[in-house]
């Protein structure tokens, strides 16, 4: 039977090192948990460790400690060929740039991962993708031929052909105009409403996270917050507010030096 978490994130940690500096430590003993068919967005100040948590949690980097569970299976104990394995068969990537591949075709693009995983993709399948992105009629189009919010449409149907249980997004909107913008964070709301698409999403945009079922605040590699279907307004001051108290801590901890 399954539990309601698609992820699950259990004391993790995770330092980096800075040259001859002192490890920066980027999450701080996170617990936190993604239930399934929900739309999570995830913010904070630069060097909150929000990327961090992305990656961890969809297993494209390993913690210092702690477990990260994706789908009922802990990450920890998995070779880099089963980790691999399990990326490719239940998470779905969008980046901010669409990684697209100019010379395929739009349907060539949403194929690829299939190509890549050794199998023959299935031609209606793929056109079932397009469409539930608003451009089955765009399947012969190379990305020069689309505006940024297409192709970042066409990148989403390449991250869902493979039908995966989360689909991670980072900045996905970062390189859009405004209009394109809110149609991809449109579809991304309706994946989870009409499809039940579990769905965490990097952001630095209110606006973009407010598209979102739940609003989760990182400062300092440490959770601080969370809010329920806030509007924009709510989530820019709440953001305003963590900013402050960050740079203020920063400042103390300077003086204190």
């Amino acid at each position: 039977m399954q539990n309601d978490q698609a992820i699950r994130l259990e004391q993790v940690t995770k330092s980096y090192a800075s040259g001859s500096s002192a490890a920066v430590r980027a999450l701080d003993g996170v617990s936190i948990d993604f239930d399934r068919t929900t739309f999570t967005a995830i913010m904070g100040p630069s060097g909150s460790g929000k990327s961090t948590l992305l990656q961890c949690a969809a297993g494209l980097d390993r913690p210092d400690a702690g477990k990260v569970i994706v789908d009922g299976v802990e990450l920890g104990p998995l070779s880099e060929r089963a980790l691999t394995e399990l990326r490719r068969n239940r998470i779905g990537f969008i980046f901010q740039s669409f990684n697209l591949l100019g010379s395929l075709t739009a349907e060539q693009n949403v194929g690829l991962p299939l190509r890549l995983a050794g199998n023959r993709p299935d031609s209606a399948a793929v056109r079932t993708a397009l469409a539930q992105v608003g451009l089955g009629e765009r399947g012969g189009h190379l990305p020069s031929q689309m505006s940024g919010g297409q192709q970042q449409r066409v990148a989403i149907a390449r991250a869902l052909i493979t039908q995966p249980q989360v689909l991670f997004a980072d900045e996905p909107t970062g390189a859009l105009d405004s209009s394109s913008s809110r149609n991809v964070l449109e579809l991304l709301r309706n994946l989870a409403d009409e499809q039940g698409q579990t769905t965490i999403m990097v952001t630095h945009d209110p606006v973009a996270a407010s598209y979102a079922d739940r609003v989760v605040f990182l400062a300092d590699g440490r959770l601080m917050d969370e809010m329920t279907r806030p509007g924009a307004q709510l989530i820019a001051e709440r953001m305003t507010r963590l900013e402050a108290d960050t740079s203020r801590a920063a400042s103390q901890m300077g003086g204190a030096a």
